[in-house]
């Protein structure tokens, strides 16, 4: 069981993030609205899908799994600090405020990127060394 907790947190933030593609790519209104808010739309939106769904991929396969994390870590901290800066805690979702779902989320993302990092540090070139 101790062998697939770490699979499970990978597959859980790879599900996260290309869940929100749908909205990101599509152009969806609320999507829209939120990078506009932020001043990155469309070009910050799209390459943020983008980015997304190529951390989506890359921390689920377990040689890039470090790779993903880094990256998702980097997005979603991203995310979190338009949150506290610009958009606040709760975001209009369909005209309704979400009730934190999103910046909810996105702590949620954050913590078990990191999880995944620390559980895959001996991976790391040059770093993992260290910490075997």
């Amino acid at each position: 069981m101790k062998k697939y907790i770490p699979f499970i947190i990978r597959l859980a933030v790879a599900v996260i993030l290309i869940q929100t593609l749908r909205f990101k790519l599509t152009a969806h209104p609320d999507s829209v609205a939120i990078f506009e808010e932020v001043g990155l739309e469309p070009f910050g939106r799209i390459g943020i899908g983008i980015a997304e769904l190529i951390a989506g991929i890359l921390i689920v396969i377990p040689k890039t799994a470090w790779i993903g994390a880094t990256l998702t870590l980097g997005i979603i901290g991203g995310a979190i600090m338009m949150h506290l800066t610009k958009l606040g805690i709760e975001v209009p979702f369909e005209g309704e405020p979400d009730g934190g779902v999103l910046f909810i989320t996105a702590i949620v993302v954050f913590v078990l990127s990191a999880v995944t990092l620390w559980l895959q540090r001996k991976e790391i070139p040059f770093i993992g060394k260290k910490f075997q």
